[in-house]
């Protein structure tokens, strides 16, 4: 009955969640400490210095900016209540900034990655234990075994919504798996509320929700109260995206659009100006016309410059330019894709162009420089689907497949963000432990100790490979 009891570190916890901790904090401290000379002295133009200073992978820095002065920095439709979320934070730095006269934004995001991080290792080790039925020190190791993963550690140190779709992903299948085993329904309110705060952060992983719920109560999923909680949910969270855009955004891209229709006319006027000075003729006529080609081809210049950036030219060609169909790509490769954006930097990080941004320097597609990189994926990839194979038979690992079948149809077949996919990974990374924990519980004596001391191998490795790569990258 009490929501908080979740939150409340068991006996047989202590040790993993200090480990885990430790990790957590150290990955944050390191990432505080490399942009502390430019983050946290005070700064009239913070927006334009963050997102030009901070660069690891492709993960936006947003969240200093709405931490140092509120506002809906997100993209809406995308977060619509992330903002809100960040609202209270971004008072506590008001007011420590009036204390002290430095911003506390970077430690203020690292606080709440440290607590979204922390507990979704100990949420991922409860669902090993208690609803996959392992011993606790299996349950640790695979839980170890994500937070090896190069994408993990990176994304629970970056101030991104990553680590907190994450946790809240964690918690949802938390929370429907114990139901399952309990034959106890997911109630209305319980799927409000996950909803909102989950499709709040990262709208698509609202459809979660809905799948919990689905695979938690059958056939109840579709009686009409609950069907009318979905749709009556939905409705509200994208009427409120609307009335946010409205409100917040719109003005602003007005403000956009008629600063720019004025700068274009003050470069006509500027240019018609110098035309009739170096022009012998009085011919107004004759002097718009010659202003008005050169200020065509200055246009047409400028296009061409922003057509070659890497962000135009790794973006992909979209489906359609409407307001969903302009976010798919159908360009982007889908071999080399799934090969190394999804299976592969996700796990192991490239040491080529390392952590690079693709829309700015990155090529899309990068190749590991090592054959035991391309091993080491393959058995990561074997691992994963012999517990899939395994665990066939339980709805709850289809539960956790469905989340990231979903992932799989909105990045890889969609092309939503294929090119910088690996970003994305915390979506999905948690289900490979998930379903090598089937592969662990159907084995016995000297095969299961075999899959230990092999699964104990590859998270050292992964640990040991990924975090000097980040080490590097942050200190060098």
């Amino acid at each position: 009955m009490n929501p908080f009891y979740i939150f409340k570190i068991k006996r047989e916890e202590r040790w993993p969640a200090v480990g885990a901790l430790a990790y957590v904090v150290l990955w944050n401290v390191l990432v505080v400490c490399t942009y502390a000379n430019s983050f946290f002295p005070l700064s009239n133009h913070y927006r334009s210095l963050v997102i030009k200073t901070f660069h690891i992978s492709g993960f936006d820095p947003l969240s200093y900016v709405v931490l140092t002065r509120w506002c809906t920095g997100y993209n809406i439709y995308r977060h619509p209540l992330l903002a809100f979320f960040m609202y209270l934070p971004s008072q506590l730095n008001q007011v420590l900034i009036d204390l002290t006269g430095f911003n506390w934004a970077s430690i203020l995001m690292a606080i709440i990655l440290v607590f979204c991080g922390f507990y979704s290792f100990i949420l991922l080790r409860r669902i090993m234990r208690e609803v996959v039925g392992l011993g606790p020190m299996d349950s640790t190791l695979l839980s170890a075994l994500l937070f090896s993963f190069g994408y993990t550690t990176v994304t629970i140190s970056v101030p991104d919504h990553f680590c907190l779709s994450m946790f809240m992903l964690l918690l949802t299948l938390y929370v429907a798996g114990r139901k399952m085993k309990a034959h106890h329904p997911f109630t209305k309110w319980q799927t409000v509320l996950f909803f909102i705060v989950t499709a709040g952060i990262s709208l698509n992983n609202g459809i979660k929700v809905f799948l919990a719920n689905w695979f938690t109560n059958g056939k109840r999923f579709w009686r009409p109260t609950n069907l009318l909680v979905i749709i009556v949910s939905s409705l509200v969270i994208w009427g409120f995206a609307r009335w946010e855009w409205k409100t917040f955004e719109r003005p602003n891209y007005v403000a956009r659009q008629v600063a720019k229709v004025k700068r274009h006319k003050k470069q006509e006027a500027k240019t018609y100006q110098q035309v009739a000075d170096t022009m012998k003729t009085k011919d107004t006529a004759l002097i718009r016309k010659t202003a008005m080609a050169i200020v065509a081809q200055k246009d047409s210049q400028k296009t061409a410059r922003n057509n070659r950036k890497a962000s135009v030219v790794h973006a992909g060609k979209p489906m359609g330019h409407g307001e969903f169909s302009q976010w798919t790509d159908v360009s982007t490769p889908r071999g080399w894709s799934l090969i190394e954006n999804i299976c592969g930097e996700p796990i192991q990080l490239h040491s080529d162009h390392l952590l690079g941004d693709v829309l700015v320097s990155r090529p899309v597609i990068v190749h590991y420089s090592y054959a035991i990189n391309y091993v080491v994926e393959a058995l990561v990839l074997l691992l994963f689907l012999a517990g899939v194979w395994v665990g066939r038979r339980s709805r709850f690992l289809w539960l956790a497949l469905s989340f990231m079948g979903f992932d799989m149809v909105i990045h890889f077949i969609l092309g939503f963000g294929l090119n910088e996919a690996y970003i994305m990974s915390a979506h999905w990374l948690f289900v490979i432990p998930i379903a090598v924990a089937y592969l662990f519980r159907s084995l016995h004596d000297r095969s299961l100790v075999t899959l230990r001391v092999f699964t104990l191998l590859l998270a050292v490795y992964l640990l040991i490979y990924n975090g000097v790569l980040y080490g590097q990258f942050l200190l060098g």
